[in-house]
């Protein structure tokens, strides 16, 4: 039977590896996607340089190269829309399937109190902490640094995980959104990836020795409760490079390196970036 124009002409809809796919015949095969799609999980996409895209209706920036960046957050929706409008005009749309995930209860205790309910007096230098790193995260740099891959910048047990909601001194507080390191004091840390230092700081509230490294269209990695900060802010570093020591400063209970990564203010998952840390590397 001959094939129906009007049928032709309609999105074809198609569900591969997790990702329901509806685009028009021909453009489909322009998009690739790459990476974990569950929450905290981080996506490297491609389609056909020119492109505009969406994610849920968000704007998502494409690179010359024809490159973008996902991220899903710790709570992100199961379903997760991407829509992408081709230089003919052509559009076509995936539903992203994002893996929800059980996050753990974890209670500390011993913390200072003032490291839980701060008072009224350093408040004003918590805000301004925050706007630092707030600001470093929301840069846009356009080398894509982060092609050189990750690596755990820290060698230890893994303390703490990412998502887990956080108990402290019997009080609720934010879920946690790194992955800890316990590791002695003076302990080596290392850039995760190559990028750009844009924050250096030796004693921050609640994080102490903080380094932020900003790898590349929105990508970049935070390194708390240092001890030592070996780094500038501007300063090139390389993946594996030394750019400070294990601590036990700002909001703690021991030593340990607290490993943030995120792209642009959405919170991901740092161990999803790397391979499980083996015995001989902890």
């Amino acid at each position: 039977m001959p094939a129906n124009p009007a049928a032709v002409a309609c999105l074809a809809v198609l569900l591969v590896g997790g990702v329901i796919l509806a685009a028009k015949p021909g453009h489909g095969s322009d998009l690739r996607l790459e990476g974990n799609f569950v929450q905290g999980g981080l996506v490297i996409g491609h389609a056909a340089p020119g492109s505009r895209i969406r994610l849920n209706g968000r704007p998502i920036k494409q690179r010359p190269d024809g490159r973008f960046l996902l991220g899903f957050g710790r709570d992100a929706k199961p379903k997760a829309a991407l829509e992408i409008l081709h230089k003919d005009g052509a559009a076509s749309m995936r539903m992203l399937i994002v893996a929800p995930r059980k996050y753990k209860v974890q209670r500390i205790t011993g913390l200072a109190p003032e490291m839980v309910t701060p008072p009224a007096r350093v408040l004003a230098r918590i805000r301004a902490d925050a706007k630092a790193i707030r600001a470093a995260r929301l840069k846009d740099t356009a080398r894509p640094m982060f092609d050189s891959g990750f690596m755990w910048p820290a060698k230890g047990p893994i303390s703490g995980v990412y998502g887990s909601q956080r108990i402290l001194n019997g009080k609720p507080r934010r879920p946690h959104y790194g992955v800890d390191i316990a590791a002695p004091v003076g302990s080596p840390v290392r850039a995760a990836a190559a990028g750009i230092v844009r924050v250096a700081e030796a004693d921050m509230y609640y994080t102490g020795g903080t380094v932020l490294i900003d790898h590349g269209y929105g990508l970049n990695s935070v390194y708390s409760h240092l001890s030592e900060v070996a780094v500038t802010p501007g300063m090139a570093v390389a993946k594996g490079q030394v750019i400070g020591a294990v601590g036990a400063t700002g909001r703690v209970t021991g030593a340990h390196l607290d490993w943030r990564v995120n792209l642009f203010l959405t919170r991901l998952d740092p161990a999803l970036l790397v391979p499980p840390m083996g015995p001989s590397r902890r």
